[in-house]
């Protein structure tokens, strides 16, 4: 019975119902870790980010009727983010790099307030959609262990490049169609706008 969840109206869900909310929950706490990526102070700001992965894990163990502990989850996703995200896309090294970057004055400033949002929010993805497949087999936090997934995690940061090209290329074309010179520089042009989306 821990297995099963129950949807808004006390009716069990089904597996493609948990999937899209997990889903949707992912993409949502992948965006707040990219929020707090652009915390300007260095190491604060991966403190932050482990406190959002560390809830979006929790509320995927909810979603899956998995048991949760606080201590479990931090070992898992250290586990994780130490055994198999440095081996296949060295994030978790240039999240601590970038961040030691906001402690040089101005320049430094500048890269790591662009690159850490970027890192923290593809590392956050990747960590949530290996959970949300450990899960949805019937796995536990006892029973994970992260070299199972590393196909899968580099199958995930490649789906995750090509979100964030995708993204840059649908910005890109609606720069380069607006009138006058600015149109050029491209994705730079639409953030310079004042009618550019947050």
């Amino acid at each position: 019975m821990a297995q099963e969840t129950t949807g808004a109206e006390g009716a069990p869900k089904t597996a493609e119902q948990r999937d899209e909310e997990a889903s949707k929950l992912v993409d949502r706490f992948s965006l707040w870790s990219g929020a707090a990526g652009l915390i300007p102070v260095p190491l604060v700001d991966i403190a932050a980010v482990g406190g959002v992965q560390l809830q979006m894990l929790r509320r995927l163990s909810d979603i899956y009727g998995v048991p949760f502990s606080d201590n479990m989850g931090k070992s898992v996703i250290a586990s994780l983010a130490g055994s198999v995200l440095p081996a296949s896309t060295a994030t978790t090294t240039t999240m601590g790099v970038t961040s030691a970057l906001k402690a040089v004055p101005g320049v430094g400033t500048a890269v790591a307030a662009f690159s850490m949002p970027v890192f923290s929010a593809g590392a956050t993805w990747v960590i949530g959609r290996v959970f949300m497949k450990h899960f949805a087999s019937g796995g536990t936090l006892l029973d994970f262990n992260p070299p199972d997934y590393r196909e899968f995690i580099k199958t995930q940061k490649e789906k995750w490049s090509a979100r964030k090209s995708g993204a840059a290329a649908s910005q890109s074309p609606t720069a380069s169609q607006s009138p006058g010179p600015q149109a050029a520089p491209g994705p730079r042009s639409v953030s310079g706008k004042g009618t550019g989306t947050s």
